[in-house]
Order: C-alpha cells, then sequence, then structure tokens
C-alpha cells in the first residue's frame, strides 16, 4: 500500500508582512501533480492543516479546494489536527466528508477506531491520533498515570484495540526525542517535558509524523517526519523540500521515497555588499523574486538600503548587517530572549534567579500542570 505523507500545511501563514497564500495554492497543486503521477492508495497529512486555531476564509477555501479536488480523484485522505489547529473545527463535518472519503480525526475521547483500506495484499489499519496533551489524556483516564507526553501517547496506543497480525499505521502529531527542530516550529520546549519517545510507537509498521519542518527519520525509516512542503522560516533556507511516499508490501516491509517539490518563490539568504548586490552582473542570474534576508557586509549602514534594494529584490523580508560592529556587539553568552522561552524554561529561570537554587523535580512537575491548566482554559 503506498501513501503519500504530507504534513503542517500552516495554511494562512504570512512570513513578516508577506501573505504565502498564493505560493501555498500553488505548492498543494503541484502535490496534485504528484497524485496523479504516483497514484497512491491514500493521502496522509499529519496535522497543522491551519497555521491558527482560528484560520482565515482564505485559508479555509484553499483547503476546501485542496480537498476538493482529492475528494474529485476518489483519493482517500487522512488527517489529523495539529497543535496549531483547532480540533474541534478541523473535524467539522467529518462524519459527512467521509462518503468522500476525506477522514478528519474527532476531537480525542479516549477511542481511536481505525480507517481501514485495502491493497491487493489485503487490509491495512490506519490510525488517526490528533495532538494530544497530558492533561487530555489524565482526565479520560484517571486510573492510569500520565504525568509526560510519553505517557498520554502510550496511554492512548495502549487504548486502541490494534490487532499486531495486520499492517497497521498510525499518523499523529507530537514531538519525538532526537528530532531535529527549525526557527518556525513554535510551543517546542526540546528536552523538556513535552518530548515523546519513539518507544512508544513500537508495532507500528509505519508512524506518518507531524510537528517538526525538516524531513527526518527517527531511530529508523518507520518513524517519519515528512517535513513541510514550504520553507517557513530562513533556519530552513537550505532544506529540500518534499513529499514522503511510504509503500507497505504485503508483509509489512517499507520502503520510502522522496519526490521533491519547487515553490513558486524560494525562501534564501542572500549576504554580500550593497554594490555586490547591486551590481547587475550579479542579479540577473538570479531569482530576484525570491523571499530574501539580505545580509550586508558594509562597515558603514547604507542609506536607505531596503528601499534602495526593493527596485532589485520586491520580496525582502528581513535585512542585517555583518560587519565589525556588528560582531563586536554580538555576545557570545547572550541566550535566547525570555520571550522566545518555554513557558517552563522560563519560570525556572526566574525561580532561581530569586531563590538562589533550582526547582526540585516536584515543583517542576507541579508548574508543569500548572501551566498545562492554564493552556487549556481549566480552572
Amino acid at each position: 500500500m503506498k501513501f503519500l505523507h504530507l504534513s503542517d500545511l500552516h495554511l494562512g501563514r504570512r512570513l513578516k508582512e508577506a501573505s504565502l497564500l498564493e505560493d501555498q495554492a500553488f505548492i498543494l497543486q503541484r502535490i496534485l501533480e504528484l497524485v496523479d503521477s504516483q497514484q497512491p492508495h491514500a493521502v496522509i497529512i499529519a496535522g497543522d492543516v491551519y497555521d491558527k486555531s482560528v484560520p482565515s476564509a482564505e485559508a479555509v477555501a484553499l483547503l476546501d479546494s485542496f480537498l476538493c479536488a482529492l475528494a474529485q480523484r476518489s483519493m482517500p485522505t487522512l488527517i489529523v489536527s495539529g497543535n496549531h489547529d483547532s480540533a474541534e473545527r478541523l473535524a467539522f463535518g467529518g462524519r459527512l466528508f467521509e462518503e468522500s472519503g476525506i477522514h478528519l480525526s474527532p476531537v480525542y475521547d479516549g477511542t481511536v477506531a481505525p480507517v481501514t483500506l485495502t491493497d491487493e495484499a489485503g487490509e491495512v489499519d490506519v490510525w488517526l491520533l490528533p495532538f494530544i496533551k497530558p492533561i487530555q489524556v489524565r482526565h479520560l483516564f484517571p486510573e492510569e498515570q500520565v504525568e509526560s507526553y510519553t505517557d498520554a501517547c502510550r496511554v492512548a496506543i495502549a487504548h486502541m484495540p490494534i490487532d499486531p497480525s495486520r499492517r497497521n499505521v498510525l499518523v499523529t502529531h507530537q514531538f519525538v526525542t532526537g528530532a531535529q527542530v527549525c526557527e518556525s516550529e513554535e510551543a517546542i520546549n526540546v528536552g523538556g517535558t513535552d518530548n515523546v519517545d519513539a518507544s512508544v510507537f513500537e508495532g507500528f509498521d509505519y508512524v506518518a509524523l507531524g510537528h517538526i519542518h525538516g524531513p527526518q527519520n527517527i531511530g529508523s525509516n518507520r518513524i517519519r517526519y515528512c517535513g513541510t512542503p514550504l520553507k517557513y522560516s530562513f533556519s530552513e533556507a537550505d532544506h529540500c523540500k518534499s513529499v514522503t511516499e511510504a509503500e507497505l508490501d504485503g508483509a509489512g516491509n517499507l520502503q520510502l521515497q522522496l519526490l521533491p517539490l519547487t515553490p513558486k518563490r524560494d525562501l534564501r539568504i542572500l549576504k554580500g555588499s550593497f554594490s555586490q548586490l547591486t551590481d547587475q552582473d550579479f542579479w540577473k542570474n538570479t531569482a530576484t523574486d525570491d523571499y530574501l534576508h539580505i545580509i550586508l557586509t558594509d562597515e558603514e549602514d547604507i542609506p536607505e538600503a531596503v528601499n534602495r534594494l526593493d527596485a532589485i529584490y520586491p520580496n525582502i523580508l528581513h535585512l542585517s548587517y555583518d560587519n565589525t560592529r556588528t560582531r563586536a556587539e554580538a555576545d557570545p553568552e547572550d541566550t535566547a530572549d525570555g520571550a522566545e522561552l518555554p513557558p517552563l524554561e522560563l519560570f525556572e529561570k526566574l525561580y532561581e534567579r530569586f531563590n538562589g537554587q533550582a526547582m526540585s523535580d516536584v515543583q517542576r512537575r507541579f508548574v508543569s500542570e500548572l501551566i498545562e491548566h492554564i493552556q487549556e482554559g481549566q480552572p
């Protein structure tokens, strides 16, 4: 059975002030062309379909167009909600959509029923597990010990009626320990409580993951992040974006193939002096309409540099300098701004500053649970 594995579409996302809807519509059309050429048995979308829990009307219309195109091709499509999505909004109309082959994960209520697909070798059970937090699972299974994201996934999977004699595929959206992250991924506490140990996924023939923007395997090719179809930060400038094609034979043997995606406009970093970047022999051989971070190496600031460069490069998203002054101003001991730290890590730093000692494990667990309650709107 052949799947096209997608994730993290982030429909409606903006880069600085630039809307990416046109670029997203373009890349979804390229994905439809891959569907036509590769003829998979199903398309998987492993969460973060939208960029916001309340998406714009334009983002909703874009998803509607994409799903209608898949339904017109009679292409089974399997979708879970991610941490950026509203599980309730994404699941709306799910039972009606199933008649068209569009399977949306419902809001997690402690039960997950498989979507069963058939190929020439028999049946494959696909399990749709949306993004879940420990507080949700703890509420549904009070008799279980659920203190971490690993516990939450372990308990959720343990309560699935999985038949190990069949081929089983899991679609979920979590941060699995060991994954390499990018700047564009939000609300990931690397090394912290939101990590999920890969061992909880043992027994699945393939785990189609979403959440991490760089394509990568975790431990083996059976646990796979396909990455985003577009670049969403300059930390991804060197990424080669693709769709992952995963194929299971009748014995559960897995083969992966990367299907490259070429965007309408790339996301790139250009570095050089103002005179170099404005030299016609340089810019006439480059894609000037790409989204750019321009780094000027001039020792003196160039007056109205952005406005002058904009005549050549209309999609400048960021301009900075790399010279003697900026290198001297950079503090090698400086850490990320506190506003960018995960809430638990920020609280730990504040506690240590005022108390002269680190938090205990008990205190850390209590604060972590309190943060979860606040984020979930619990009293």
